[in-house]
């Protein structure tokens, strides 16, 4: 969810993920983030040299608000939140893991100086995430971390493109232009398009540009993944992901657990690539591809919190405890 308090105040955003995490039996991450487009930041007002800031103290208020009973109110620059009983409260405790929606370095280190997880929404190849993982971990493991919750949330996560099919070319095909025209559109919104709501009609726009023959094309170019200097030299802006047969993308995901990354966040859905596509596509995926990597979750898991558990109960410890409930009452109105 956008967190600046004009997008969504923060009772409503503590209301909706407490709501949601009963009833779907505690399986909610919140992800966080601050909007970027301005599409979203004119329409409600939010300045962008402030947005980081109004984020900031959302998620401050609202990590209280789980776990505060009552909630003992906030008062900052952009959030001013009077003591109230919020409810109500997460199923899980103290509440569900947090993440940041990250597209820099810098705010990759702000996630780990604020002990929440990366949602990391550039396509980076497991060498180039090694780096950034590390870089992640070790900033958690320092005393520049002072968690922003009441728990820790070491994780990182990658995006990447997904098409899963027994069949190299296939894959290729089918998600070529659906990628393309996902590229396309965020080039679009958050860098060099002109938006006019209600008339523009992006995908005609993109079959135009994408039908001439100097038209720039995806990742796709290559058979294999692109990595480094030959990446660079391609001039391709990232690798071709996870799209290919069972055995390519097996080896993908190996790449990315030696990394150290937690979790890969799957695009398939740019395009208008088909229903049932989509559906096989992931069924394959699930039955020759994640077996692996579901029965070895367990022991990574462990060996992971052995080696951060310390670090992250050390932040902890340096992160002020949940208040005391106030002294307060709300007196009705006096007349109707």
């Amino acid at each position: 969810m956008q967190l600046p308090p004009r997008i969504n105040h923060p009772f409503r955003v503590a209301e909706r993920i407490a709501t949601l995490d009963l009833i779907s039996n505690g399986r909610v991450e919140f992800g966080t983030g601050e909007s970027t487009s301005n599409v979203e930041l004119d329409a409600f007002g939010v300045g962008r040299a402030e947005k980081r800031d109004q984020w900031r103290e959302s998620l401050e208020a609202i990590t209280r608000m789980f776990v505060e009973a009552p909630f003992a109110g906030y008062k900052g620059r952009f959030v001013d939140a009077p003591p109230r009983n919020v409810i109500p409260k997460p199923r899980q405790k103290p509440h569900p893991p947090l993440w940041m929606a990250c597209t820099r370095e810098d705010s990759i280190q702000l996630a780990a100086r604020l002990g929440i997880g990366v949602l990391s929404f550039n396509f980076v190849s497991p060498e180039e995430a090694r780096g950034w993982v590390a870089g992640y971990h070790a900033t958690l493991a320092s005393e520049a971390c002072v968690p922003v919750g009441f728990a820790v949330n070491p994780s990182f996560g990658v995006v990447a493109p997904f098409l899963c099919h027994r069949d190299e070319a296939t894959a290729i095909e089918r998600g070529l232009v659906g990628f393309d025209f996902f590229r396309y559109s965020g080039l679009h919104y958050y860098a060099a398009g002109v938006h006019r709501p209600g008339s523009t009609d992006l995908w005609r726009a993109f079959e135009a540009e994408h039908a001439k023959p100097e038209a720039s094309r995806s990742l796709f170019l290559s058979t294999r993944p692109l990595v480094g200097d030959e990446m660079k030299r391609a001039g391709i802006e990232s690798h071709r992901g996870a799209v290919g047969t069972p055995d390519q993308i097996r080896r993908l995901m190996r790449g990315y657990a030696e990394a150290g990354v937690d979790q890969v966040l799957f695009m398939i859905h740019g395009g208008r690539l088909g229903h049932a596509d989509i559906c096989a596509s992931l069924e394959l995926f699930a039955q020759e591809v994640m077996p692996e990597f579901r029965d070895g979750e367990p022991a990574r898991q462990r060996a992971k919190a052995s080696r951060l558990g310390p670090a992250i109960g050390a932040a902890l410890a340096r992160r002020e405890p949940p208040r005391p409930a106030p002294d307060f009452a709300i007196e009705s109105a006096s007349r109707i």
